[in-house]
């Protein structure tokens, strides 16, 4: 209504002036605001040669071998017209590095590496070395081969990855297909992704081509600094696609820093499993004022957490008063904080604030790399109940079933266990699946099926419900079912 009081206003002024008749301006009126800005364009490039020229002799390619594995190349690039067989048969992969100081420091990615007992690294001009030192750090998927060299040889300096800005020019450099010396050009195409590809994550999206082989390669600046280290490809064909993801540069110096020091990282513990409130609407249901917090999945026995009193089902809040915003805020945070520190946390159980004193450990080498196999649900089970307001069955879940769904705490189990789930209803729109079992209703714990559905006769989908839902992997989490639209 303003605007269309402004346009009329405007029309009124503009009669007055061409018919000529007298006019009056208040002295209140404001003078109109200046136009904005428009920024300089940048002067445009006509070439990156004095960049690259500068970049190359620091990037190398990698191949990663395994004296002791079978012959099993990941990354195989076709022979080329020069005669370039690309890595020997006993290759597991072949990847991109570069030179991160004169003594022989090459940082790359742990999945070039992975497996490996020795690498071999071919720098720009073609000399080779054959390295054995090597050490990773795979929850960052970044890794350092150390080779030796009489004389100093060419290196990269780190830039500041959190000074780049969507829209900047960056450089993507490597060996894709074992096309060594390969240099393609882009933007940074958006900051701070996190794909859950790896436990520490913080990602730079270039849409620079890169390419299988280009991993562990540089992403450069227009300054000629590393700002991320090329890692992955969105892509549908497997090929590039216009979506690359590089770790970006100040993730990566702290872990170089760290390798090199002691020969891993050490990380704060708590010994806990996360997953974030993807709703306003959950947070809300969950008694949150804001929408910060994360949900306490799981807590592993004999950690930190599980000595303080932390339970899955849990919602942590805050920590030392600070807001807790996700998993990647309070895993940052916690992976800092050296052994033996004690940190608050507040959690929300059962809608009712609690505090609780965690001390600090360190966080163990397999801790987040074990891998969960999703148990197999019984081929048949009878006698299941409608719950027509879900659009899914259940059953009681049972000792027996509980055992055989692999939980740790069978004889202990309790809730209803969803045997099937129609495509559409309410169950299924929010994401429950076949074999999740509901253990409560908003706070209300449920024994078995049949309380579960006496809790819905009486509760509305238009405002939804949050049900509490174990997961066939055994973890704890919230789901918010509302109609379906």
């Amino acid at each position: 209504m303003k605007r269309w009081s402004a346009i009329l206003s405007a029309f009124a002024l503009g009669a007055l002036l061409m018919t000529g008749a007298a006019w009056y301006v208040p002295t209140t009126m404001h003078a109109a605001a200046p136009a904005p800005a428009v920024a300089e364009a940048p002067k445009e490039l006509t070439s990156y040669r004095d960049i690259v020229k500068k970049v190359l002799p620091a990037v190398v390619s990698i191949e990663a071998r395994n004296r002791s594995a079978v012959s099993s190349a990941r990354l195989r690039p076709a022979p080329d017209d020069n005669g370039d067989q690309g890595p020997e048969d006993n290759a597991l992969s072949y990847g991109s590095g570069f030179l991160v100081d004169a003594a022989g420091v090459v940082m790359t990615n742990y999945h070039v590496v992975e497996g490996a007992d020795e690498a071999v690294v071919t720098l720009n001009d073609g000399r080779k070395f054959v390295s054995k030192d090597i050490i990773s750090d795979p929850k960052t998927d970044l890794a350092i081969v150390r080779i030796t060299s009489k004389n100093p040889l060419p290196y990269l300096e780190f830039g500041d990855s959190d000074q780049m800005e969507v829209g900047d020019r960056v450089l993507a450099v490597g060996a894709p297909f074992g096309l060594a010396g390969t240099v393609t050009a882009g933007i940074i195409s958006a900051k701070d992704r996190n794909l859950h590809m790896n436990m520490y994550e913080d990602f730079l999206q270039t849409d620079a081509a890169i390419n299988p082989g280009n991993s562990g390669g540089p992403l450069i600046n227009m300054a000629g600094q590393v700002i991320g280290i090329n890692s992955a490809i969105k892509s549908k064909s497997g090929g590039f696609q216009g979506v690359g993801l590089a770790v970006a540069s100040n993730l990566a110096k702290t872990i170089k820093d760290g390798l090199l020091k002691d020969g891993k990282i050490h990380r704060g513990y708590l010994g806990i499993g996360l997953d974030n409130i993807d709703s306003e609407d959950l947070a809300a249901h969950l008694g949150l004022k804001d929408d910060h917090g994360v949900i306490v999945t799981r807590v592993l026995k004999g950690a930190p957490a599980a000595s303080a009193g932390v339970k899955a089902g849990d919602v942590i809040v805050d920590l030392n008063d600070k807001p807790v915003r996700d998993m990647r805020t309070l895993q940052t945070v916690i992976a800092v904080t050296p052994k033996g520190k004690p940190v608050n946390l507040t959690v929300m159980r059962d809608g009712k604030p609690e505090k609780l004193a965690v001390t600090i450990d360190e966080q163990p080498p397999d801790f987040g790399q074990e891998k969960i196999n999703r148990p197999r649900m019984p081929e048949s089970i009878k006698s299941t109940v409608a719950l027509d307001k879900l659009g899914a069955e259940a059953v009681d879940l049972t000792p027996r079933l509980a055992e055989g769904l692999g939980y740790t705490d069978a004889k202990d189990a309790q809730g209803a266990l969803l045997t099937d789930l129609n495509r559409e209803g309410a169950a299924a729109l929010a994401g429950l699946g076949r074999g999740d079992v509901v253990t409560k209703v908003e706070d209300q714990p449920i024994t078995g099926v049949d309380a579960l559905k006496d809790k819905l006769a009486s509760a509305s989908l238009d405002k939804g419900v949050m049900l509490q839902v174990r997961v066939p992997t055994g973890e704890l989490t919230y789901v918010l079912v509302k109609k379906g639209e």
